[in-house]
């Protein structure tokens, strides 16, 4: 019995998003405070985010509970194209996506520019924002008509954003990179199965 509880413990260690509170999306509603920042340690080196609620007052409570809570802990940088922009927020844990992907939150209306540094939610059209954002590499101000509103930006460590393992290029079918379907199912364990270089956050915290 003792062997049983042991080895259960160290599964719980493992999996420490599962204790949290993120299967729970509709717990996870705190408002975030008018300014914050975000310090990602990344397997390249750090970088600070910093966020404006009255950017985009939805998208930056969402963002701030999903950090505040470890969603973003050991998550990789799996959709990386050099001079538009780096993707990331699908869970390592298939059961923490499976909850999240259709956790959605309305959109916000455009106030800032995707420029080089800012930070936006992706969508899959309107009013379909859930985990994934992307940091513009350069001028992106074309996404801006398209919806997708900036809520921060990169304010220290860009070139650690610039250096983030891009070899994969697009991810699948348009390229040879992730298939997101993929990701979704199968996690962190695809990603080293398969595309074993990319960069991952070791750990996000509000500062």
């Amino acid at each position: 019995m003792t062997r049983i509880l042991a080895l259960l413990f160290v599964l719980a260690s493992v999996s420490p998003s599962l204790g949290q509170g993120l299967t729970n999306p509709g717990a996870l509603r705190e408002q975030a405070p008018p300014t914050y920042r975000v310090k990602f340690d990344t397997s390249k080196g750090s970088f600070v985010v910093e966020v404006h609620r009255n950017w985009a007052p939805l998208g930056a409570d969402r963002f701030y509970n999903l950090v505040k809570n470890g969603f973003y802990d050991n998550a990789r940088f799996f959709r990386v194209i050099s001079g538009f922009m780096v993707q990331f927020g699908i869970n390592g844990d298939p059961r923490v996506s499976a909850v999240w992907r259709h956790a959605r939150i309305k959109d916000d209306p455009v106030r800032q520019s995707n420029r080089r540094g800012f930070i936006s939610f992706a969508t899959a059209g309107p009013n379909t924002r859930t985990t994934q954002v992307f940091i513009n590499y350069g001028d992106n101000s074309g996404l801006d008509g398209q919806g997708f509103a900036p809520f921060g930006r990169v304010v220290t460590g860009m070139k650690v954003v610039d250096k983030l393992y891009s070899g994969y290029g697009e991810g699948a079918p348009a390229g040879p990179g992730p298939d997101q379907s993929r990701l979704q199912t199968g996690g962190n364990a695809y990603l080293l199965r398969h595309f074993a270089r990319l960069d991952y956050i070791k750990k996000a915290t509000i500062q």
